[in-house]
Order: structure tokens, then C-alpha cells, then sequence
């Protein structure tokens, strides 16, 4: 337990290192612009491809439970239908153009993490970019995995109390492991450097629990009963726009510390394993006296 709460420290210690001299809340900020640039293209692409995959009736009912399990708050079934109704009907020349705003968030991501690496890196956008394009080959198997999880989550909600602590316990893990992959493709591949894959895979499966954990809580938050256009003079558009601005600042600041830490783990892995602590008997024998 000692040497488990020595390494947390070190760990820790290593991540304030590496946010030493630079603003975290900034290089977020950043990071959720270009992800707000990407993440409608992205959705769109995805939900064609799925389509693509099963069919668009399939998809529509799907996205259709989802908004019923969704709370009503900043209209998310009405949105779910237009999203619905626009990806399914992509058209090949669609797609294409979707294509590059899609890929902004691959720049945004290589961009903000090169502020924490030592290196000199070229061509940042374009790497960034490219590397993100590989992940639409699994986009719509990760998607039609969430979505054939949707009616198990309505089911749910339809059994009291105990069946929403069921429904966010499912919802929880599902979104886990869908965003694990990306991660752990985005940490090795559309970040600057090579990390060890122990440090990858260890890093990318806590940041994408610590996502899924905000993500209910984005949905919980839209539970309660805020007017969200209250401070910005009754206008709700307004105030939903920055509410759904807020949180996907928060996601990425998870992000980007979850990125830290993965980068923390990789050096020490890199160092290897600490000594093992001297017996006893090795203890008090003279230095340069043999071995019993």
C-alpha cells in the first residue's frame, strides 16, 4: 500500500511538472474550438455510416428512444430528429465535404498537447488531420454499439428508482468503452510522440471512465430545473449554446489532464521498476561484507 501511495505522489508530481508554466484552461478553450468545429461533421459521418451498416429505419428508431430517455431540457429529441433525419439522408458529396470539418478536432487535439511536449513538430494541422481520418472505420461499429444499448436504458427507466441507478450504470460503462478506443488511437497516434502502449492503454481506459462519468453528469445537469436563458435576458438558445460550450470545455480539460498522466506513466515506466527495499538483515550487514 506504501509503495502504491509513493507512486500516486510521484505520478501526480510529474503531471504538476508538466502543467508548470502553461494555462490548462486556455489550451482547453483551444481544444473545444476546434471541437466545435468537428463535432456535427463527425455525428453526421458516423450516423451515415451506420446507416450504411444496418439501415436508416434502424438508426431513426434508435436516435428516436434516445430522445425519449433524454431529458427534454435544451430540446435534445428535437435535435436527435434533425441530426436523424440529416444523417441518415448523407449523400456521397455530403459526406465529402463533412468530411474536412470533421477532421479539425485531430488538429485542435495535436496542437494542444504539443504545448506539453518538448518537441518541434511540423505540418501540425495536416498530421492531425490525417490522423484522425482512420477512426471513421470504427465509427459506426462504436455507434451502433451505443444505440443498441438505448432500449436496454429505456427499459430501465421504466423500473423506479433502482432502474435509473441501473440505466447510469449501463450508460456509464457503454460510453466507457466506446470512447476508449478513440482515445487510445487519439493518445498513441494523433498525439505528438510514441508513448509505451501499457501507458497508452492504462491512461486512455481512466480518461475515458472520467469522460463517461461527466457525460452522465451533463445529463443529470439537464434534469434540473434551470432557465438556462436567465442570464442572458430570457434567451435560451443563448444560454443552451453555452451550456453545451461549458461542458465540452470540461471534457476536454479531462482530456488533456488525462493525457498528462498517460505522459507521467510512460516516464515512469521508462525509468523501470524502483529498487526493491533493502531486509532487514542486508540492512545492518557492513557495506562490502558478502552475502550470508
Amino acid at each position: 500500500m506504501t509503495r502504491w501511495r509513493s507512486e500516486t505522489r510521484g505520478l501526480l508530481r510529474s503531471v504538476r511538472r508538466g502543467l508548470r508554466g502553461r494555462d490548462l484552461s486556455l489550451i482547453a478553450a483551444g481544444l473545444t474550438f476546434y471541437a466545435g468545429i468537428s463535432v456535427v461533421p463527425l455525428l453526421l459521418l458516423a450516423l451515415g455510416l451506420t446507416s450504411l451498416l444496418t439501415s436508416r429505419g434502424t438508426v431513426r428508431g434508435y436516435l428516436d428512444t434516445l430522445g425519449e430517455v433524454l431529458p427534454d431540457q435544451l430540446g435534445a429529441p428535437d435535435a436527435l430528429a434533425a441530426l436523424a433525419e440529416a444523417g441518415t439522408t448523407l449523400t456521397w458529396l455530403g459526406g465529402l465535404l463533412a468530411l474536412l470539418p470533421m477532421t479539425f478536432w485531430g488538429e485542435g487535439l495535436r496542437r494542444a498537447l504539443l504545448r506539453f511536449t518538448g518537441q518541434e513538430d511540423s505540418f501540425t494541422g495536416w498530421r492531425g488531420r490525417l490522423a484522425v481520418v482512420p477512426l471513421l472505420v470504427v465509427a459506426p461499429f462504436l455507434l451502433l454499439a451505443v444505440l443498441m444499448v438505448v432500449p436496454v436504458l429505456a427499459d430501465l427507466q421504466e423500473h423506479g428508482f433502482w432502474g435509473r441507478v441501473g440505466s447510469i450504470a449501463v450508460g456509464f460503462y457503454t460510453v466507457l468503452f466506446a470512447l476508449a478506443v478513440p482515445l487510445v488511437w487519439g493518445f498513441r497516434v494523433v498525439a505528438p510522440g510514441m508513448l509505451r502502449w501499457r501507458a497508452i492503454v492504462v491512461g486512455a481506459f481512466f480518461t475515458a471512465a472520467s469522460l463517461s462519468g461527466f457525460l452522465q453528469g451533463f445529463v443529470l445537469f439537464l434534469r434540473l430545473p434551470f432557465a438556462l436563458g436567465a442570464p442572458f435576458g430570457g434567451l435560451d438558445v443563448v444560454g443552451g449554446v453555452i451550456a453545451i460550450g461549458l461542458w465540452l470545455w470540461v471534457l476536454h480539460l479531462v482530456v488533456v489532464a488525462g493525457w498528462l498522466l498517460t505522459q507521467a506513466l510512460d516516464e515512469r515506466l521508462a525509468r523501470g521498476a524502483p529498487p526493491a527495499p533493502p531486509t532487514p538483515a542486508a540492512a545492518d550487514r557492513p557495506a562490502g561484507a558478502p552475502a550470508p
